[in-house]
């Protein structure tokens, strides 16, 4: 009979690798989006993403499973009990990914309003 590996590191790079796949998929998705957005920027919500578009808010939820099964992997593998672990990273990664879905929409308005020039650093 096989046993699985203690501590499971398989949970952590499985977690990293839905992470890894659904964020490519976000990232064509979010392209595809300004590309639209530039090409029709009459309507009010063109530089904006919202959960009602199904695959954004999919692939968004997808980065977060991802990163949820990672952190918590992880605090498996330093010797936490699987309770605490799944619970101190669902709260750490639903915190972290409404600051990060309200930053997103932050950078794609001011895009909106000053293009390209408007996130220059310098």
């Amino acid at each position: 009979m096989y046993y699985l590996p203690q501590p499971p590191f398989l949970v952590v790079v499985l977690g990293i690798f839905i992470a890894i796949t659904c964020g490519t998929a976000f990232e064509n998705l979010l392209e595809q989006k300004l590309q639209q957005s530039y090409q029709n920027s009459q309507p009010e919500s063109s530089f904006k993403i919202d959960s009602k578009d199904s695959a954004i808010a999919a692939t968004y939820w997808g980065i977060c499973l991802g990163v949820w099964v990672f952190l918590g992997g992880g605090l498996l593998v330093l010797g936490f009990g699987i309770i605490p672990s799944y619970g101190v990273s669902l709260l750490l990664t639903i915190f972290t990914a409404s600051l990060a879905w309200d930053q997103i929409n932050d950078v794609l308005l001011q895009l909106k309003e000053g293009g390209s020039k408007a996130l220059e650093l310098d």
